[in-house]
């Protein structure tokens, strides 16, 4: 009976983690790796902004808004003119005509988001930027339940707890190294910038995946390019006409500009890949590796202290992701019961099914995207 006892239990853990069907051989596919694989790409890339941004704090250049407007202009000169050669409704006046004030919010989110984590550098530290910046994930994950209407099993927490362990050992290396921790002037100012940066980057990401999984790639970024432009350069006017002007313009500062503005073009282009076959929330969680990588590169180029501990953070953020990508995620079921239903029978369906078993997978593939149905009855 004990035992009898025991393997039920066992077997409601595994329902809620969603691993009830699951062997081995489901979890590690080709597409997970395939995942893995695209998300540290998207990390190198991040490493190759940071590292480009160093160098040129470095030589006492630091405008941030004109190496975003920079990345935005490619985007307007690549995706929106092929919105700008589509016929018919995909065509760039009658996306404009329509939904040009959610392109707007987007693109607002965006470039504020850029603009705030960079300027937080200025009056906090290095380990509280990547201790806040994780606020992203939480937020993303609340956004897409309520407006994504995705619904998470126990292992996706589980995951998410995994990652931060991970961001926790590298902080640690950190503060074991003593490395330079940056300004510590106003930090509450810098920590709330922080916090505003990681809340916007979920807005803009939760609006990326619903774009690029119900729309196109190219409507996202085209737009995003479109307004991303105008904004940044609305700001860039007011905000750094003195130092664009003060910038003395050589090669060695010409090549960095391009390495920074190449890299955010290709992240921007490739990151719509990975979240349509993924999510953006699996997408942030890939991307905590990249101040790995930066530090990486810092110990070769800026003679940063290793640590072991930077190792071990390493292999706990890419267990975590994996965790995450192990299982699908899933939409919630739209309300079916009506208001001419026996209240009696709905109240039976209701206790006989709690909700977190009536999921609908909201997996897609390249080509379209194929409702699947999982009911797992405890």
């Amino acid at each position: 009976m004990e035992g009898h006892e025991e393997e039920r239990v066992c077997g409601k853990w595994r329902v809620a983690c969603g691993l009830n069907s699951y062997n081995l051989r489901d979890v590690f596919t080709w597409r997970l790796l395939k995942t893995i694989i695209m998300g540290q790409v998207l990390s190198l890339l991040i490493c190759g902004t940071a590292v480009s941004c160093q160098y040129l704090a470095d030589a006492k250049v630091e405008t941030p808004m004109l190496q975003s407007f920079l990345n935005y202009v490619l985007l307007l000169l690549v995706y929106t003119t092929i919105l700008c050669t589509r016929k018919g409704d995909r065509n760039l006046l009658q996306i404009l005509k329509t939904k040009w004030w959610k392109y707007l919010v987007m693109g607002l989110a965006d470039v504020e988001a850029n603009y705030a984590v960079v300027k937080a550098y200025q009056f906090t530290t290095l380990t509280s930027i990547q201790l806040l910046d994780c606020f992203v994930i939480p937020v993303l994950m609340v956004l897409s339940w309520f407006f994504l209407k995705t619904r998470y099993r126990l292992l996706h927490f589980v995951a998410v707890t995994v990652c931060l362990f991970g961001v926790g050992a590298m902080v640690g290396a950190d503060i074991l190294a003593e490395r330079d921790q940056g300004s510590t002037s106003h930090v509450v100012l810098g920590d709330g910038l922080v916090l505003l940066s990681a809340a916007l980057y979920a807005v803009s990401n939760v609006c990326q995946e619903h774009t690029v999984k119900n729309l196109t790639r190219v409507e996202f970024l085209g737009m995003m390019g479109l307004f991303g432009t105008l904004i940044s350069g609305i700001q860039l006017a007011v905000l750094e006409t003195r130092a664009v002007a003060a910038i003395t313009w050589n090669c060695h500062i010409s090549m960095l500009f391009a390495v920074y503005a190449l890299c955010m073009f290709a992240l921007y282009s490739f990151m719509p890949v990975v979240v349509e076959m993924t999510s953006a929330t699996a997408v942030n969680l890939s991307l905590l590796t990249a101040d790995l990588f930066s530090l990486f590169c810092g110990i070769f180029l800026f003679h940063y202290t290793f640590s072991p501990l930077y190792i071990i953070s390493f292999v706990v953020i890419t267990v975590g992701f994996v965790m995450f990508n192990a299982l699908p995620s899933y939409s919630a079921l739209p309300e079916s019961i009506s208001s001419e239903d026996d209240p009696a029978e709905a109240f039976a369906d209701l206790t006989a099914e709690s909700p977190s078993d009536r999921l609908l997978s909201a997996g897609k593939d390249s080509q379209g995207a194929e409702t699947l149905t999982a009911v797992a009855a405890l």
